[in-house]
């Protein structure tokens, strides 16, 4: 089952200001070039190993392009692949085929790095009750995408956006004038509008940890650039009593260890913030 952000009507969107902002009036060189009555064949070929994702996407983008456009597709989305394979061909009008392919080949190639990496990055925790999460941290107006691709390597996704949960990052704790003034504010606004929404509460030491259990009335605790001896400290005081999330400055190197004291979720901005792309490319045949 697909998460709950990943519409018909979203994904259409997302494609129809995705074409306008490349093709706009007309794509001239194609246009230009090749006769209307050109009809050809492409290749996806992969040039990396990893996990494949936007298999889904780049259907819908080449339906919206033109309908007679037809594709088969060897590989699914979250399939391992490896360099020198075939994810799909499509057949059809030439002009059609290349006004497509920027656009699936940008949304593919870094839809596949974000899935790569949270499998990689998945594999580490592998055993534990540890699931990966993303973040905010994306880009603007692809959100959509690379969260479906995070999900599709095997991660969790988080909130898609401010207004789906409530978190109380630091800024929002010192500006509101503290750990209790901050969650009673917040109940107190949720209860008055009518929207129950979770709320998540960043802490940044054991001492703000016990403020959020004296006050409670929250979901979950996010612990915040601590030392993985304090994060297995706060999930003992915790006591399962709330969800706990570490997040902050958490590595490759240092994901296994933290995933081990015991916290439900660890989010990491990496994700999408700092992937590098999966190689592919478009080839006429």
């Amino acid at each position: 089952m697909r998460p709950a952000y990943l519409t018909e009507q979203a994904i259409a969107t997302f494609i129809q200001l995705a074409l306008q902002e490349d093709i706009g009036e007309g794509d001239h060189s194609s246009i230009g070039a090749i006769p209307a009555s050109t009809n050809r064949k492409a290749q996806l070929l992969i040039k990396d190993n990893g996990i494949i994702a936007g298999l889904e996407l780049s259907e819908k983008i080449f339906y919206q392009v033109d309908p007679a456009l037809k594709t088969t597709y060897f590989k699914k989305d979250g399939d391992a692949i490896r360099k020198g394979e075939i994810a799909f061909e499509v057949t059809g009008p030439a002009r059609s085929i290349l006004s497509a392919e920027r656009l699936v080949l940008n949304c593919m190639q870094r839809m596949s790095g974000i899935a790569t990496y949270t499998h990689q990055l998945c594999q580490l925790i592998e055993g534990t009750q540890a699931r990966l999460l993303d973040t905010r941290k994306t880009t603007p107006n692809f959100r959509l995408m690379e969260k479906w691709a995070v999900w599709i390597g095997g991660g969790q996704n988080h909130r898609f956006a401010l207004y789906d949960m409530v978190m109380l990052k630091d800024n929002h704790v010192d500006m509101a004038g503290g750990i209790r003034a901050a969650i009673e504010s917040t109940k107190a606004y949720l209860q008055k509008i009518g929207k129950p929404l979770s709320i998540e509460v960043e802490t940044r030491n054991l001492a703000e940890v016990k403020e959020v259990l004296e006050v409670g009335g929250i979901q979950i605790i996010m612990l915040d650039n601590m030392s993985v001896a304090d994060m297995k400290q706060a999930v003992n005081m915790v006591g399962g009593k709330y969800k706990t999330e570490a997040s902050g400055g958490i590595t490759e190197a240092t994901l296994r260890h933290v995933a081990e004291t015991g916290v439900d979720y660890i989010s990491v901005g990496a994700l999408t913030h700092s992937v590098k792309s999966l190689d592919l490319s478009l080839k006429s045949r």
